[in-house]
């Protein structure tokens, strides 16, 4: 079973990658652990809630359930499962167990930072794209209708469970939307991770164990490694946000509800893709690579009567921007990005509508 370190500041833990590994989550709960409170939602425990009983046996625990969506990624919810907590007899030797996709891994995480000013959690994720990006790094947080993840902390788990059995109960789409994280990470950091997805589409796409296991482990271990040089995304880990400024904009301009996470990343790339292209940052080879793989991988969602200009002005909000300046991953080679915050508006909205135009 592989397991990748994460080592921060304010705590080291293992990222554990291997079929079954929910049946672990003893080895990891405190000697002093109080009563267990798993966040959900009620698909993922009538799917996977058995096995996190065997698991958890006669411990002391109390289900949380959360509605999903990240339309419901809100305060509100926080707020809400925060006083079911109370009422249930939560302290300060409670335990939080987010099990479920990214959108419960982030509020799960959030949750259990914030009451009684931060208890411990452990992430299960459910989904692809939890398992390889939303519960792995300490990232935690909740929407605002301006803009995705505007409210947030970093509250690094006691561990990352990460079970790829799971995934056969995930929705064919659902599950290309991880896929794009992968994408993400082999354009980011790994050309062998990179050729691997291209050269082995469609045994992947059959959920072949081997390779889907390998690609999991693969982009976790570039994921610990990049978290582990920078836990507050100050420096190397704004790599990861490849496709994410581009793409958060198309989610908070369609309200979350038009995209999965992973569809607007693929998206995203996209955009960021034509952009170094037209700055002549990216060889032609390797520019016609990424959207050769975007384009096999898909499609997406039609990106139809979305307005480039609203998109834009969505840019200036991302949490990513500093003092006006809008910071652009972009592709220099496949295996290599660098962050810019030099990039002229004409130049950004000439990729959006590029973009759009190829996703109609």
């Amino acid at each position: 079973m592989p397991q990748f370190q994460v080592s921060t500041p304010q705590r080291t833990y293992p990222v554990e990658v291997g079929r079954g590994g929910i049946h672990r989550l003893p080895d990891f709960l405190p000697s002093n652990c109080g009563k267990i409170f798993v966040v959900t939602t009620a698909d993922v425990w009538a799917l996977h809630g058995s096995s996190l009983k065997d698991a958890l046996g006669d411990r002391n625990y109390a289900t949380l359930f959360f509605a999903g969506s990240e339309e419901n990624k809100r305060l509100a919810h926080v707020e809400a499962l925060a006083e079911q907590m109370v009422e249930s007899g939560a302290d300060r030797s409670s335990v939080v167990v987010a099990f479920g996709g990214g959108i419960v891994t982030d509020l799960g995480g959030f949750l259990a930072a914030i009451f009684m000013r931060g208890i411990p959690v452990i992430q299960i994720p459910t989904t692809l794209l939890a398992q390889v990006d939303a519960a792995v790094g300490g990232k935690t947080g909740a929407n605002l209708v301006a803009g995705k993840n505007l409210i947030g902390s970093f509250h690094q788990p006691l561990a990352v469970l990460i079970d790829p059995g799971v995934l056969s109960t995930l929705p064919e789409r659902e599950f290309r939307a991880g896929l794009y994280e992968i994408i993400k990470t082999g354009v980011i950091a790994s050309e062998p991770l990179f050729h691997l997805l291209a050269n082995g589409r469609d045994d992947i796409l059959s959920h072949h164990h081997h390779i889907v296991d390998h690609v999991i482990a693969e982009s976790v271990r570039i994921k610990a490694e990049v978290v582990s040089s920078d836990e507050r995304e100050s420096g190397l880990r704004r790599i990861l946000n490849f496709g994410h400024t581009f793409g958060h904009a198309l989610e908070a301009e369609t309200r979350y509800k038009r995209f999965l996470h992973g569809e607007s990343v693929a998206w995203g790339m996209r955009a960021a893709t034509y952009l170094a292209h037209d700055l002549s940052m990216l060889p032609q080879e390797d520019y016609l690579s990424i959207l050769n793989i975007l384009d096999r991988y898909g499609p997406i969602p039609s990106v139809s009567g979305i307005d480039a200009a609203a998109l834009e002005a969505r840019l200036v909000r991302d949490k990513k921007t500093i003092q006006a300046r809008i910071h652009f991953v972009l592709p220099v080679k496949i295996g290599e990005v660098v962050v810019r915050n030099d990039i002229a508006p004409e130049r950004a909205t000439h990729a959006i509508e590029r973009a759009l135009a190829d996703c109609r």
